[in-house]
């Protein structure tokens, strides 16, 4: 007898079609049966030595996040409920371009002092691993949910080239290709890049198109944080589809939103260059979060000479007066490329977390009112911040547009992700909300997307983009990641004020057939594991 039945669901199968009443049955981690409209036809029905009744609930794949910076949190959180609660199966993780594979001592180092802000320092993780393959073992070991992993072309760049901003050798470029090649060969999905953070930003087109070149290869995708999201955005999204025709690489385009002053309004051009190029051929997919402000780490909106050589290299740069205040003119009256070619808007730049407790008091704070209400300039508070947190403050941006928000969900190419920093004493609610506030604000409320739509944004179009042949549908002999939940009451329980709440109406989760959620609260089953490159 199988193992499981779930009873009279509401199936939103993730292909966008309309819902349908069925009992759909697991057993060895797979969806062996689907019987449709099952009471209602007075058909002998499915047993299993368990019976769950889904009476009022959707069934639906599990929802896959495209962009999410759990690298460490899936190792040193087994409960990692800021993900399960939602819904979310798989992760893909590695973004940014900056990770933890492939690296040697050296670079391990510098990458964990680098992005800090996004994943703390890792002081409790034990760095068993150097390699990409090593990397994904460690997460088979038993994680939360599922993780499928980018090669970080900054990482790859610091471990090959140094944090240098200058061009690379036919040498450093060769041992580049041949570190994307392995952490290819050893299961990632493709290559991210962090255009705008050190040291993949100092890449030149012509560097990553021969990167691209090998992801595709091996049937991988490109997926760029480009070089700007504010003034030059619309140029830097021109810029990537470029590279990947020339390169012959799909490309998925990561947190494709368009922010700040210049962009409101704006999205209508970017979704006119997406559908120029995909009318032309192009392989094209992007992920967005369903909110306006943005999320990152203080030192990333600094300019990219302040930069160059690395964590410690910046350290002494903010500590000398002179070098800081050129930093200061560059970010404040220029616009630095760290911050997008925008001069710096200090009351956007609300600091959500601290490494060190001790600057707590700045939390839930722009750097304005901090310098307000210290009588000080918000370069000096900035500045003090990043010398005294060792460069580790994560931000809230409030720079986007709810019109564009709502204009680029809709597009047909579009997969949610959460860019969720799990860091911090008040992060961005995305981290713990992006899901059921697609379900719930965005479908039952505004009526943006139905809810067959949504759906297949959340799950089979991620998982066609990561080339899974058994997973984002409910269908029979896929994968049994699943979800149940309510679609009266799904919501987001994460706001600005208290971002770390669950998310309410999602009472069941299944990963691999197991229970992860089961009546609202987090089991102890760690069925999560790496979910690797399928071989062309």
């Amino acid at each position: 007898m199988e193992e499981l039945v779930i009873r009279d669901a509401d199936v939103v199968d993730g292909s966008g079609a309309d819902a349908y009443r069925a009992d759909v049955v697991v057993d060895g981690g797979r969806i062996v049966s689907i019987v449709k409209e099952a009471a209602a036809a007075g058909c002998q029905r499915p047993k299993a030595r368990r019976e769950l009744d889904a009476e009022g609930l959707v069934l639906s794949p599990g929802f896959i996040d495209m962009h999410a910076h759990s690298d460490l949190a899936l190792l040193r959180d087994p409960d990692h409920s800021a993900k399960a609660a939602q819904g979310v199966t798989l992760e893909v993780i590695g973004q940014d371009g900056l990770s933890y594979a492939p690296v040697d001592d050296r670079t391990l180092g510098e990458v964990r002092r680098a992005i800090a802000g996004w994943n703390g320092p890792g002081d409790d993780v034990d760095f068993d691993w150097r390699s990409v393959g090593e990397y994904l073992d460690r997460l088979d070991r038993g994680i939360a949910v599922n993780a499928a992993y980018l090669v970080p072309q900054g990482t790859v760049r610091a471990l090959a080239v140094g944090w240098d901003d200058r061009e690379a050798t036919e040498a450093e470029l060769e041992h580049m290709r041949r570190l994307v090649a392995e952490g290819m060969e050893q299961g990632a999905v493709g290559m991210s890049s962090g255009l705008t953070y050190t040291p993949g930003m100092y890449a030149k087109d012509a560097e990553l198109t021969e990167l691209c070149r090998v992801v595709a290869s091996y049937g991988g995708y490109y997926c760029p944080h480009h070089r700007s999201y504010g003034a030059g955005a619309l140029q830097a999204y021109e810029e990537m589809v470029e590279l990947a025709r020339e390169a012959d690489c799909p490309l998925h385009l990561a947190h494709a939103t368009m922010n700040f002053g210049v962009n409101k309004g704006r999205a209508p051009e970017l979704l006119t260059l997406l559908d120029g190029a995909l009318a032309a051929g192009a392989d094209i997919t992007l992920d967005t979060y369903p909110y306006t402000p943005g999320c990152t780490t203080l030192v990333a909106l600094l300019p990219s000479w302040a930069g160059e050589g690395g964590p410690d290299q910046i350290m002494k740069r903010l500590a000398d007066d002179d070098t800081a205040e050129r930093i200061r003119h560059h970010m404040e009256e220029i616009g630095s490329d760290g911050s997008h070619g925008v001069p710096m808007e200090w009351e956007t730049i609300e600091i959500s977390g601290t490494g060190d407790p001790a600057l707590a008091e700045y939390v839930g704070r722009t750097v304005l009112e901090s310098a307000r209400l210290r009588g000080e300039t918000p370069w000096t508070v900035a500045r003090h911040l990043l010398l005294a947190d060792r460069l580790a403050p994560t931000i809230l941006q409030h720079v986007g547009h709810e019109e564009n928000v709502r204009a680029i969900m809709r597009h047909r190419v579009h997969t949610g992700g959460s860019d969720g920093i799990l860091q911090g004493a008040k992060p961005h609610p995305r981290a713990y909300g992006t899901f059921p506030h697609y379900l719930g604000h965005y479908v039952r409320e505004l009526g943006v997307l139905p809810l067959e739509e949504c759906v297949a944004h959340l799950t089979s179009r991620p998982a066609a983009r990561l080339r899974l042949p058994d997973r984002g549908l409910v269908r029979e002999g896929y994968r049994a990641d699943l979800v149940l939940f309510d679609p009266a009451t799904v919501a987001a329980g994460s706001t600005y004020e208290n971002p770390r709440v669950l998310p309410t109406g999602i009472p069941h989760v299944l990963v691999d057939g197991r229970f992860v959620m089961e009546d609202g609260r987090r089991t102890d089953v760690l069925a999560g594991r790496s979910v690797r490159r399928v071989p062309r």
